[in-house]
């Protein structure tokens, strides 16, 4: 665990989630991601689909006095992580939590010996190139979305990357 402040903000605890933190991480990360409803219908993830994502990676949580403010995923493959569901309660967005959990992240890839971290973005989220362009990614390339997800307008993934060690 690592203990530290976010921004002003009330003490936090940077935690590995478990298992047993299943439930609360899909419900954390559908809130977050209704932002997506224009183009996609339905729940962004599932209690299942986490417990199957923790036997290949893990979450990190940051938890607050108030309760889990947000999580991310992280997953060490070889040399390269993927980092994916980033994740900010609604009540607590714009306020660090995503760039304390993209830290987060990054650092245990780093201790894993990972040397990138490689994300995808969908493209018609348009203020998300940006944002992790000040966390120091860069855009690597493009790839399809996956045909079985049915979406209400056309779309792809952006991949960016950034060198970690």
């Amino acid at each position: 665990m690592i203990e530290g402040e976010v921004e002003g903000e009330d003490t936090c605890i940077v935690r590995v989630a478990g298992l047993a933190d299943a439930g609360g991480i899909a419900r954390l990360i559908n809130a977050a991601f209704l932002v997506e409803k224009f183009f996609i219908d339905g729940e962004r993830i599932t209690e299942e689909e986490v417990s199957r994502l923790l036997a290949q990676g893990c979450f990190l949580e940051i938890e607050e006095e108030r309760g889990v403010a947000g999580c991310v995923y992280i997953e060490c493959r070889g040399e390269r992580a993927y980092l994916g569901l980033l994740s900010v309660a609604p009540s607590r967005q714009r306020g660090g939590v995503g760039s304390r959990l993209v830290a987060a992240a990054e650092e245990h890839a780093r201790q894993t010996g990972c040397k990138f971290v490689d994300l995808r973005i969908i493209n018609l989220r348009t203020e998300l190139p940006a944002y992790y362009r000040r966390l120091g990614y860069e855009e690597a390339g493009v790839a399809q979305f996956p045909e079985n997800i049915t979406t209400k307008l056309q779309c792809h993934f952006i991949i960016m990357s950034k060198r970690i060690a």
